[in-house]
Formats: structure tokens, C-alpha cells, sequence
């Protein structure tokens, strides 16, 4: 409330009784409270010798908790009396014990909630060690504060990659075993339960929340048990602590001489950035953090809050401004500083925060060739300044190649597993169209009023995998010109009722290079484990089926594809965790064994997504581009189309995982 003095009064009224009945914990918390209001007072002294009394108190009764606060409280107080070596000091020893506590935890929810409720002490490290750089250039304090950044990301996606080939049931009761086996099979009863449900005219409400409820019960079942088994693994250790968070030399290793490194931090006083060749190194300070989520959710929501479809071409013109005009401002605060160094190169972006939901592609290039670039040695003929609605905006994907990743230290340790590993033989296996309803069929006529609806129906994502799913018209029509790029041999696929869970979760699946998922997608902010892509609701004699390919299915999957292409909506989302970035459909599919991914970060339109997956097929089959290559000339190919230029059509998807 802002009565430092009444709060002394009642610390030290609090201080004496702790010490009366022998509660030495709670007089260590007391004396540092104490220690922080005369912090807040400026009496910083008085605050020292409080915080010193503290630490030693919390040692003597193993409250490891404790004593990392209280050291980071002592950090914090040091930096600002000016005592920055001696700040660097008990930051580093409160991050050594909050390593060891998080190896400690075996539950990994609560392992990920614990690492994100300590994030601010790794931002603290991050922001002192930029300060002691700024004083002492030549020490390498900055690229101390890139590993840190490192040691703060996508741990628990390092920890699932690492057991992704650890034999973690060898040794286990059987018990354990049967009780996972049991607690499967009544997911899938409540699965097809909740499809038969979602198939009636008027589902009753109440009965869809039950079920949701025990879909969700018997999932944080099946989760405990899963620890357990893996708490029984020898490898553990290995697992939740692993060794392969990289230093600047490393990071520099993954890369090649053709390939840039951005990795971001936003933080509250200051933001950075640090940019990686593999003979080379810059660190930027950038604005605050709460400046760049500003112009971040600006951009956001033009690119995905627009409805423009079907708009006259002066209300498409007036939105394309304005997307630009968003693009170059976010550019301006986070690309500016490195736009001198960007060249041509293809940029490996490791972001922070709001920036997780931006595409890069979409950013202002700050270096614009005004006619014409070099991309991969070929001439982009670009649309003139008149086609682009008068509006001087270059997006950044027409110079560069562009992908997105968790951690550097998550690449390093997907390619340990992908080495030597043999390459599927067969080329593509594709699933479309399926069928939502018992009244829905694949040639059943639409009428020119209802087209507009149509169009945008792979857009209509609901935040939860619940209520009824609307046919998508372009789905078929775009599998089945992909397709037809791959001979017979080589090619497998599932449409209609044949798009169904079964497929999805077939061993077949593993044979092939490229698999491709046309439908809708599904998203639970709340319960990521929930979220998945939508499969068909229903059999051929009209039987409801299970129809959800659930996250927690995917990690139990073998797709050992050279990449996975989810064409639906915001597959690249999934709830926001601090330190862990997005944990969405994107790392249950690496874990499965994709090499990259291909997902959207917004509801897209049906229709430019068919012709963007036709176009991005034909680029890797027919032109022998990579994934990254041919996503970029496919974007290029789009924003050169008058009535495509508007990023929301062509700039949702963005690739994850491996380049090369």
C-alpha cells in the first residue's frame, strides 16, 4: 500500500515470535522482507545487512528456494548501489540452485510451471551481463548473456527430444504398464463418445462438457503414469539436466556461411539481440520490451484480423498500407540495428515473447532493391510500386530464406537425433477433406450465396476441439493437384471418410518423406495436450468414430518425415509459457520424428491456402528447392499476385526445425 514504516513495524513485531518457537525458515523469510522495504526506503545499507542475515538462515534449514531469492534479492540490491562484478556473483549461484531444483521435479508440467515462475532471474542475468558489457567490451560478457538466453529456452522440448530415443518402459512393473494400457483404451471410448456427440443436429451441452471433462481426467492419468515410468528410467538424470545448452562456439557450429542467426530477448528495462555467423558475433540493445509488444500486437492484429475477402480493391489497397505500415514499425525496433548485416543471407530466428506470433517474412526489408533481388542466384521480378497500392513496403522473405526455432541448443540436440538415421522410401502420403458430419458429402452442391462462407472456412478454428466443423471446399481440390506431382508408387492418400484417425495413426506412415495434413486444426490455450487436427467424424455407414488427433496422441506417433505440412489453423500456436515459447503441435511432431515442420500462426483462407500448398509442393518436387527455399519463392510468388499481396493470405505459414 505503499506504508513502508507500518510494514517495518509489523516485520519486526513478526520478527521476535519466529524466533521464540524455533521457526528459523519463516524468521529468514521475515528478516528478508525486512530487508526489501528498506530497499524500497533507499536505506540499502540497512537492506544488506538484513538480506545477510537471511541467506545464511536458509541454508542452515535446506531452503534452497528461499536462499535463491534471497541471493537474487542481494543481486538485484548490488546492481543498483553500482557493485555489478559482485551482482554477478549471487545471480550465478541463485541460477546454479534453481538448475538443481528443477531436476528435482519429476512431473513435467510442473517442472515447466516451476522453470517459468523463475524466468525473471534469467532475464536479470541476461540484463546485468549486457551492462557489464557495455563497461568491458573485449570480456565476453555478451555472448555469456547468449548462452543464458540458451539455458532459459525450450528445455522441456529439449528434455522430450533427448527421450525420444530412450527406452524409458525398460525395467517397469508391469503394473504400470497395464494401467497405461487400460487408461488408453477409455480415452478412446470418451473420444469416439465426444465425436457421436459433435455428429448430433443439437448436441446437448452439458453432456459435451462432461465428457471433455473426462477426456481431460484420464489424459492427466495417462500423463502421471508416464512420469512415473520415466522417473524409474536410468537415463533420467540425462534427461531433465542435459548437457548440450550451447556457448557461443557451439551455436556458431550449427550454423553455415550462408545462414544468420537473430535471437531476441524482451525484457522490462531493455531488450536485446544478438547476431550469430560462424565467424561472427554482435549484440544490440533494443527497446523495452512493452514497446515491442505495442507495435507487435498491432501487426498481429492486422494480419489476421482483417476481412478482406471479397473487399473492393480500395479497402484491400487501405488494409495492405496498414500492414505495412505495422511491418515497418516493429522492423524499425528490432530489425534496424542488424539491417546493415542482413545481405541476402537465410535467417534462423530464435524469438521472445509477443514475437513468437510474428512471421518474419512479413517484416519490412530496411535495405530494399527497388526492381529486383538475388535470391538463391535467381533474378524476382517484384511488383511495381503501383501494383503494391503506393505503398513503399519490400517484405523481408523476398531477400531471405526464413526459419523459426525454439533453442539453438533444440536443434543441436533434434539433429543428434535424426543422425544417421535412413531416409523414408517412399515420397508423400496425404490426408484431406475429411467428413465432419453424417450429412456432409464430398459432392454435395454449393450455392453461389454460400461461396464467401466457404471460402473462409478453414478459418473458423474454434479455441477449444468442441462444436461442429464446417467442410472445407478447396481441401480435395488442393490434395489432389499436390498428388498429382508424385507418381503412383510413390504417393499414398485418405480422403473423405478415409481421412480418419486410423490413418493418421498408421505405421504405414513412416514410409514416407513428406506428409501432409488438409483439414481442420484445433487449438486449447488452456490445454495444450487437448489441441490437434481435426480427422473425420464419422465411418462410411454413418458411425461415429474418433476424430481427434489429439497432441497427446502425436507424441506416441512415429513420423519419421523429412517434413510434416499441417494446412490448417494456427497449428503453430499453443499456450504461451515463459521460457518455453509456444508449446504447440509443432514440438509433439518433432518429438515424433519430423525433421521441419510447416504450420500457420493465424485462422487462414481456404482458398489462398490451397494455392499456397500447390504452389510450395511444386516448388520442392518439380524445381528440387528445400522446404525453406521453395516456402520462400511460393510467398514471393503470392505477394507478386494484385489480389494476394496482402500478407494474411500468404505469410501465416512458417517453417520450423531443420534447413538443411
Amino acid at each position: 500500500l505503499g506504508e513502508k514504516q507500518k510494514a517495518l513495524e509489523y516485520l519486526n513485531q513478526a520478527l521476535p515470535l519466529n524466533r521464540a518457537v524455533g521457526d528459523r525458515r519463516g524468521e529468514a523469510t521475515t528478516l528478508k522482507n525486512i530487508g526489501l522495504v528498506y530497499s524500497d526506503l533507499g536505506e540499502k545499507q540497512k537492506a544488506l545487512e538484513y538480506l545477510n542475515q537471511a541467506l545464511p538462515l536458509n541454508r542452515a534449514v535446506g531452503n534452497r528456494g528461499g536462499e535463491a531469492n534471497t541471493l537474487f534479492n542481494l543481486a538485484s540490491l548490488e546492481r543498483n548501489r553500482g557493485n555489478l562484478e559482485q551482482s554477478l556473483k549471487q545471480i550465478s549461484s541463485a541460477i546454479e540452485i534453481i538448475e538443481d531444483l528443477r531436476t528435482k521435479v519429476v512431473n513435467q508440467d510442473l517442472r515447466t510451471s516451476y522453470f517459468a515462475s523463475v524466468q525473471y532471474y534469467y532475464k536479470f542475468y541476461i540484463d546485468l551481463l549486457m551492462q557489464l558489457h557495455k563497461k568491458n567490451p573485449s570480456k565476453g560478457y555478451d555472448a555469456l548473456a547468449l548462452h543464458i538466453s540458451e539455458r532459459s529456452r525450450a528445455r522441456g522440448l529439449i528434455e522430450l527430444l533427448n527421450s525420444a530415443g530412450a527406452e524409458i518402459r525398460k525395467g517397469v512393473d508391469p503394473k504400470l504398464l497395464a494401467e497405461e494400457s487400460r487408461l488408453r483404451l477409455l480415452l478412446d471410448a470418451r473420444e469416439k463418445q465426444l465425436s457421436g456427440l459433435l455428429n448430433q443436429k443439437s448436441p446437448p451441452a452439458q453432456l459435451i462438457a462432461t465428457t471433455e471433462k473426462e477426456i481431460k481426467n484420464f489424459l492427466n492419468q495417462q500423463k502421471e503414469i508416464e512420469e512415473k515410468i520415466r522417473a524409474i528410467n536410468p537415463e533420467r538424470a540425462e534427461l531433465t539436466n542435459p548437457k548440450n545448452l550451447l556457448k557461443l562456439p557451439g551455436i556458431q557450429q550449427q550454423l553455415d556461411k550462408d545462414t544468420l542467426l537473430l535471437q531476441y530477448s524482451l525484457g522490462k528495462e531493455h531488450s536485446y539481440l544478438w547476431a550469430v555467423t560462424p565467424d561472427s558475433f554482435q549484440s544490440y540493445e533494443l527497446p523495452k520490451q512493452e514497446e515491442i509488444k505495442k507495435a507487435a500486437d498491432t501487426l498481429y492484429t492486422l494480419l489476421h484480423g482483417w476481412s478482406i475477402d471479397g473487399a473492393s480493391a480500395q479497402d484491400k489497397a487501405k488494409a495492405l498500407a496498414q500492414t505495412a505500415k505495422a511491418a515497418n514499425e516493429l522492423s524499425q525496433l528490432i530489425l534496424a540495428p542488424v539491417a546493415n548485416k542482413l545481405g541476402q543471407k537465410r535467417l534462423v530466428v530464435v524469438t521472445d515473447g509477443i514475437l513468437y506470433k510474428i512471421p518474419f517474412a512479413v517484416l519490412a526489408d530496411l535495405t530494399p532493391q527497388p526492381s529486383s533481388v538475388k535470391g538463391n542466384g535467381k533474378q524476382e521480378t517484384l511488383p511495381s510500386p503501383s501494383s503494391r497500392a503506393e505503398v513503399n513496403y519490400q517484405p523481408l522473405i523476398v531477400n531471405h530464406e526464413i526459419i523459426n526455432l525454439p533453442s539453438v541448443s533444440s536443434l543441436a540436440t533434434h539433429r543428434q537425433k535424426l543422425k544417421g538415421r535412413k531416409i523414408a522410401p517412399k515420397t508423400l502420403a496425404i490426408l484431406a477433406d475429411p467428413i465432419f458430419s453424417a450429412d456432409d458429402t464430398t459432392n454435395k452442391p454449393q450455392d453461389s450465396s454460400s461461396s464467401m462462407e466457404l471460402n473462409l472456412e478453414r478459418s473458423a478454428l474454434r479455441r477449444a476441439c468442441s462444436g461442429k466443423f464446417s467442410k472445407l471446399q478447396h481441401s480435395k481440390e488442393e490434395a489432389e493437384n499436390i498428388m498429382a506431382l508424385v507418381s503412383s508408387p510413390e504417393r499414398l492418400w485418405a480422403f473423405g471418410f478415409d481421412a480418419n484417425y486410423k490413418f493418421a495413426t498408421s505405421p504405414q506412415l513412416s514410409q514416407y518423406r513428406l506428409l501432409h495434413f488438409s483439414t481442420h486444426g484445433c487449438f486449447d490455450e488452456q490445454n495444450p495436450e487437448l489441441s490437434g487436427i481435426v480427422l473425420s467424424t464419422v465411418d462410411k455407414q454413418g458411425k461415429s468414430q474418433r476424430s481427434f488427433l489429439r497432441l497427446n496422441d502425436i507424441f506416441n506417433l512415429d513420423y519419421p518425415a523429412e517434413l510434416i505440412v499441417l494446412s490448417a489453423c494456427e497449428t503453430g500456436l499453443g499456450q504461451q509459457v515463459e521460457g518455453e515459447g509456444l508449446m504447440g503441435l509443432t514440438r509433439g511432431l518433432m518429438y515424433a520424428g519430423g525433421a521441419r515442420v510447416a504450420v500457420s500462426l493465424w485462422s487462414v483462407n481456404d482458398k489462398s491456402t490451397s494455392l499456397l500448398m500447390q504452389e510450395f509442393y511444386k516448388q520442392m518436387l518439380q524445381q528440387r528447392k528445400s522446404p525453406t527455399a521453395a516456402l520462400r519463392a511460393t510467398q514471393i510468388h503470392m505477394w507478386k499476385q494484385k489480389d494476394l499481396q496482402n500478407p494474411y493470405y500468404w505469410a501465416a505459414f512458417t517453417l520450423q526445425g531443420e534447413w538443411h
